[in-house]
């Protein structure tokens, strides 16, 4: 079964969102499922039924589209109320974010299976680079010694999913103090710099693909 690898680069959240749910309303039984692999400039995303309350600043903190963090940055962060599931999560560069706009019925596959395959996947990734991680079934998402490495947040529109993961790889996490991430207060956030591995999140792709590719059957790439 063909996967089709697509390198977006840094693009913004909106814009990569748009296409996502452009590419899921389009697609037919036939075509190709497709992998992207992005970075986003930062931002804020609060998941469909997402408690805006997760978002740790008072109201005249905020304007309508952009907050200041609670860590005092110099710059503000956008607000996006997304589609996805899930609470609230940040994004930014030097996070590898993997879209996975798979055709379940065609895997034969439901949500809580997409959910399983991914987070084995970020594990079996992460192990790679000798790291022990794991999944917790309460809470979604990839977890080394009570930490959070990597989040889900999914959506499934006609059988088809879109929307994915995010692997923190070599990033600035003071944005995640603005906000309960996930939905869980005092949560603490790591990545693999943090971890002991200076890698890049272009490097880190690689072993990543071949992990979602074996978990769900897909075996080759199509460019």
């Amino acid at each position: 079964m063909d996967l089709r690898l697509k390198q977006q680069g840094l693009r913004d959240y909106r814009e990569v969102w748009a296409a996502m749910r452009e590419f899921t309303e389009t697609r037919g039984a036939d075509t190709v499922d497709e992998l992207w692999l992005v970075q986003h400039p930062p931002v804020y995303t609060l998941g469909r039924n997402g408690d805006p309350t997760h978002i740790l600043l008072p109201a005249k903190d905020r304007t309508p589209s952009f907050v200041g963090n609670a860590a005092e940055l110099s710059t503000k962060v956008p607000i996006v109320e997304s589609d996805r599931g899930g609470q609230v999560t940040y994004h930014g560069p030097g996070q590898l974010i993997a879209y996975t706009l798979f055709d379940l019925n065609r895997l034969g596959i439901g949500i809580r299976s997409l959910v399983s395959g991914l987070e084995n996947a970020v594990i079996n990734t992460l192990l790679q680079y000798g790291i022990k991680a794991e999944a917790r079934r309460d809470a979604p998402g990839v977890y080394v010694d009570g930490k959070k490495i990597a989040s889900l947040g999914l959506r499934i529109r006609k059988g088809c999913s879109f929307h994915g993961l995010s692997l923190n790889v070599d990033m600035d996490l003071t944005p995640f103090s603005a906000i309960n991430p996930c939905g869980y207060p005092g949560l603490e956030i790591t990545q693999l710099q943090d971890l002991g591995v200076p890698v890049k999140p272009y490097e880190v792709a690689v072993p990543l693909v071949g992990a979602v590719m074996r978990e769900f059957g897909y075996t080759s790439v199509k460019a």
